[in-house]
């Protein structure tokens, strides 16, 4: 035995695990992500898909005031995606009961709840991106990352995938921007899940003379690989409460499903939609 252990002292440690090598730098491992960010713009580009988005306006005593989903049918376009919406339904708070609807045009329009349920529900739905959420959420492109510092904070393991934890915050601090953490998949450099908040408090002053803030916010992306080098995000979800103008006060909660991923055909029409129950 004490022989054994005296050759095994001699071997070098590379040979002896051969799959154990450091891990790279924060800035190889960024600079690899932004690389296949930006092939991937092209990349998702080439596929349609179905999109959910689920918005919904709480009283801040918990109780709902109006809640909409939509369901779009995502093509893409020479300069991002064209949503077209194929179904919506909701139901919101009217004289002591809950009133139900579905299609256009949706009810009550231009009540607060309302507005405020459509305009979330917009913010996600116009976005000019490639793959349905907002390119300024995250800073995973070549061009978003020049704003941001990383740090390596640990290694894990995602659906049986190692991945590298990468904290992210903006390069200057006063910024009011996102700030927050990423998994990056070990093997291919691709983002695996997303985690944010606003790298600082709304301004004093705006959150006094102005009565508006948004204590809370933040949001997680979920991504999922389909094919070599190519990994899509598939849901999107934040949580926050809204004061806003010193009279709106809501607790907000959004959420966005893509899904039935489909690569694009050359002169192909699309003849039905059947949105996800």
């Amino acid at each position: 035995m004490l022989r054994v252990l005296c050759l095994m002292m001699l071997v070098p440690l590379g040979v002896l695990s051969p799959g154990d090598q450091p891990a790279p730098s924060v800035e190889e491992i960024m600079a690899r992500v932004a690389a296949n960010q930006d092939r991937e713009e092209q990349v998702r580009a080439e596929y349609v898909y179905q999109q959910r988005i689920h918005v919904a306006s709480l009283r801040t005593n918990g109780k709902l005031a109006r809640e909409e989903t939509a369901d779009y049918l995502v093509t893409p376009t020479s300069d991002g995606t064209k949503k077209e919406l194929k179904h919506i339904n909701g139901r919101y708070w009217h004289k002591g009961k809950y009133l139900e609807f579905q299609g256009e045009p949706v009810p009550e329009t231009g009540v607060l709840d309302s507005s405020l349920v459509e305009g979330f529900r917009d913010d996600l739905s116009n976005d000019k991106s490639k793959d349905g959420i907002g390119r300024d959420l995250f800073p995973l492109t070549s061009r978003e990352q020049k704003q941001y510092r990383f740090e390596m904070a640990g290694e894990e393991t995602v659906q049986g995938r190692k991945a590298y934890r990468v904290r992210f915050r903006p390069r200057d601090k006063n910024e009011l921007t996102w700030a927050g953490e990423a998994l990056i998949d070990a093997a291919e450099f691709e983002p695996v899940r997303v985690y944010t908040k606003l790298s600082r408090r709304i301004p004093f002053f705006v959150r006094t003379l102005l009565g508006t803030d948004v204590p809370g916010i933040g949001f997680n992306v979920e991504y999922r690989r389909f094919d070599e080098g190519v990994w899509f995000p598939v849901s999107f979800g934040t949580e926050f409460r809204l004061h806003a103008v010193f009279f709106i006060n809501r607790d907000i909660t959004v959420s966005l499903e893509n899904s039935a991923f489909e690569r694009a055909k050359v002169q192909s029409k699309i003849l039905d939609f059947q949105p996800e129950k």
